[in-house]
């Protein structure tokens, strides 16, 4: 038989891809309620919409890159997909893009301050890039 042999699915694929496609769609609202003009629905102040309305385009490419690479990473890990590992690069990209605006070319206002999210955004984007390289040795990511 020339057959190749299946990988089986190990059981945390499940635990993690469906944890972080629902972290990550927390990050896709976020977008699409701002690119949307819905802030005010949120309880934003129009100081806080002002600050996301000014924007531009660059970085808005970024964040855009950001959260869709890392929401369609983790569709990409639950179809156990070798491109899995690129999604979450155009997530990383992104990152560094929108962290790079928001901590160098803005004064963020303190009302939307929020260095543990971010970082919690950092650790749980390269734990979803480590975790495909690690399935992708395994032979799990086809």
């Amino acid at each position: 038989m020339n057959e190749a042999i299946a990988t089986k699915t190990p059981w945390h694929l499940w635990v993690v891809g469906v944890l972080t496609l629902l972290w990550n769609s927390v990050g896709i609202v976020s977008y699409m309620t701002t690119r949307l003009g819905m802030l005010d629905q949120l309880g934003m102040t129009p100081e806080q919409i002002a600050f996301f309305d000014s924007y531009p385009v660059w970085a808005n490419t970024f964040w855009a890159l950001g959260v869709w690479g890392a929401f369609v990473g983790s569709i990409l890990l639950l179809l156990r997909s070798r491109w899995t590992i690129v999604s979450v690069g155009v997530a990383i990209v992104g990152l560094i893009g929108t962290t790079y605006f928001q901590f160098v070319h803005v004064d963020l206002p303190e009302s939307l301050s929020a260095p543990g999210l971010t970082a919690a955004i950092w650790v749980t984007t390269f734990f979803l890039l480590w975790y495909a390289m690690r399935m992708k040795s395994a032979g799990v990511l086809r």
